[in-house]
This record gives structure tokens, sequence and C-alpha cells, in this order.
């Protein structure tokens, strides 16, 4: 038997890309993840009529 493979990180800097990218450093790498979570939750949650089918998130460095 085979094993099972997650088909998004096997395609990943294939034919598909992050659909975060950002850096922090370890004491705000927390609260920028909980900010990019929420913001994707309240980006799917006001936009499920306007068949947005992904969003991407960019932050820039510091």
């Amino acid at each position: 038997m085979g094993q099972k493979v997650n088909p998004i990180g096997m395609r990943l800097q294939v034919n598909r890309t992050w659909d975060s990218r950002w850096y922090a450093d370890g004491k705000n790498y927390g609260e920028l993840l909980l900010e990019d979570l929420r913001m994707r939750d309240f980006i799917r949650e006001e936009c499920k009529a306007a068949g947005v089918s992904r969003v991407v998130i960019e932050r820039p460095h510091k």
C-alpha cells in the first residue's frame, strides 16, 4: 500500500504558492498568525456570495 500525502503540500512551489507571505521573529509570530487567521476568516465570511476562492496575505519586510 502507498503512503498518503497531503496534495497541497506536494504541489507547493510547483504549480501553487503559499497563501501567506510574511516573516516574523519568535516573539511576534503568534500575534501575527492569529491576526492572519482572523483576517482570513473575516474575508471568507463577508465575501461568501462574491465567490472568492483564495485569500493571499502579504506583509512587508521590516
